[in-house]
């Protein structure tokens, strides 16, 4: 492939077969498009588990970063750089990088979206209060389904496709957090 082609991302029946390819257990719920957290409450209180929500943020420098974190927690973004070990402040990634890096639209951001990230330009850092649930709720690349999976799946599927997550507590401690 040539350096100005890009590899199709991955389908969201691409990904579910290769979650069982991995022998993860995941269950996939259809509903209507959502693309907000407030919009989303209707399906979240429909399925069990914690439900995510993904922040795709860069620094200064281009360095581009994933945040999953649970639907309610509060991420102080204009903090959290220090944590997250970026350069300089972050603000969130566009649309263009967005489908470049990750193969997903705005809306449909995700913790299965690193599977389209060849070139490993996404570092991907997870919430911790996220991983107090046993099972994690994310969309399957498409914001009209939502996959449940084991919190160790997620964490074993981000490994599989070579962004092993980094946990660390974002939400939760805006007081400590450097300015």
């Amino acid at each position: 492939m040539s350096s100005n082609q890009q590899a199709m991302p991955t389908s969201p029946e691409e990904l579910l077969s290769l979650l069982d390819e991995l022998g993860i257990r995941h269950e996939t719920h259809h509903h209507e498009p959502v693309f907000t957290v407030e919009e989303s409450e209707h399906v979240t209180a429909m399925i069990p588990g914690g439900h995510t929500k993904n922040l795709f943020l860069k620094d200064k420098k281009g360095n581009y970063f994933l945040i999953v974190a649970g639907n309610h927690a509060k991420i102080p973004l204009n903090r959290v750089h220090g944590l997250i070990g970026a350069k300089g402040r972050v603000s969130f990634g566009n649309a263009e990088m967005l489908m470049e890096l990750l193969g997903v639209t705005p809306g449909s951001v995700n913790a299965f979206a690193p599977v389209n990230d060849r070139e490993n330009r996404v570092k991907v850092i997870i919430d911790e209060p996220l991983l107090e649930n046993a099972q994690i709720n994310c969309h399957p690349l498409i914001n009209d389904k939502t996959t449940t999976i084991s919190r160790e799946d997620l964490l074993r599927f981000l490994e599989h496709v070579g962004h092993p997550a980094e946990v660390i507590q974002l939400s939760g401690v805006e007081s400590d957090l450097p300015e």
